[in-house]
């Protein structure tokens, strides 16, 4: 997947593939997260907004699951799965 990048709020890079539905989008910590099911519409709106920060909290955190393919855990995560890994 080609990835767009892009420096608004935590998001530095940001990629599509229409095919599968998946949105990839990579954070400034350098995790990066897949969300599939994403339309290109929405994507469309995203890759052209002056403020893609906001555009992905509110139209994509909230409404997509996440699936993490890199980079370290979130913060406020569990603490525990240092210690006793993840489920």
């Amino acid at each position: 997947m080609e990835m767009k990048k892009i420096n608004s709020g935590k998001l530095r890079a940001i990629g599509y593939d229409a095919r599968a539905r998946m949105l990839q989008v990579q954070l400034d910590d350098g995790s990066t997260l897949q969300y599939s099911g994403v339309g290109e519409g929405i994507w469309q709106r995203l890759s052209s907004s002056g403020a893609a920060w906001s555009f992905y909290r509110d139209n994509i955190e909230e409404e997509f699951a996440a699936r993490r393919v890199s980079g370290s855990a979130p913060a406020g995560g569990n603490p525990r799965d240092e210690l006793f890994g993840k489920p």
